[in-house]
């Protein structure tokens, strides 16, 4: 499988893109990230924090995925002294030190280690994690099957999967975003709804929930059990 790079000179996910600074500014101030969310996807923020907002309720002990976690914005669903141990990875080296900054910021850098590697081939262990975290990255990786497939292998049965991710033919103003994305090397092939409830199933998932917010899905599963690494 190739590493997850993109294009050069144009800010790849391996490098840190403008991109992805304003994503994680959207999501922290929540009046004006949630207008911009609202016109430009159509989707409700409220529900990425619904999302992140998971990890708060797992007990301590409890071991964390978050992947891709970017700038750190899921961070914000940790709480100081939970006692859980979060392993934040991503492809970029820079991505990662903001998110160790985020955490320091947050008090929770105690329980946050962060992971330089590809999400085709994630440096984990079988059955890991109890949660899983993926929120806005499905549509950037070069082969989201695939790494879905990864993220199930590193959820512990009984386990969750919880994260977003735009899917085409959902709204309308999905398509400038894929388009441009695309153009500019930070999207991949992208998924539709049904692909992402296969894949999910496919991963070893069950009780798949999907909710369409404009050009957005927020997704929920539970591991029903292990299954081996699989070649795609």
């Amino acid at each position: 499988m190739r590493p997850f790079r993109h294009l050069p000179g144009r800010g790849g996910w391996s490098e840190d893109p403008l991109w992805g600074t304003f994503y994680d500014w959207t999501v922290e101030h929540r009046h004006v990230g949630g207008a911009l969310w609202r016109l430009g996807t159509g989707a409700d923020l409220r529900l990425l924090y619904d999302a992140a907002a998971e990890i708060g309720r797992q007990p301590a002990g409890a071991s964390v995925l978050d992947v891709p976690c970017g700038g750190g914005v899921a961070l914000r669903g940790l709480r100081p002294g939970q006692g859980v141990r979060y392993v934040a990875a991503d492809i970029s080296a820079l991505m990662l030190r903001r998110t160790a900054q985020a955490a320091a910021a947050r008090g929770v850098a105690d329980q946050v280690q962060t992971l330089l590697t590809d999400v085709h081939d994630l440096d984990v262990d079988d059955a890991a994690f109890d949660l899983v975290v993926s929120l806005t990255g499905l549509h950037c990786f070069p082969d989201p099957r695939r790494a879905l497939h990864e993220l199930g292998r590193a959820t512990a049965p009984g386990g969750a999967i919880t994260g977003s991710t735009l899917v085409r033919g959902a709204d309308l103003r999905g398509v400038p975003l894929h388009l441009a994305g695309r153009a500019a090397g930070l999207l991949g092939p992208g998924l539709t709804e049904p692909q992402l409830r296969t894949w999910l199933v496919e991963a070893g998932y069950a009780d798949v929930s999907v909710r369409i917010s404009g050009a957005m899905a927020f997704f929920r599963a539970v591991r029903a059990g292990r299954s081996p690494r699989v070649d795609l």
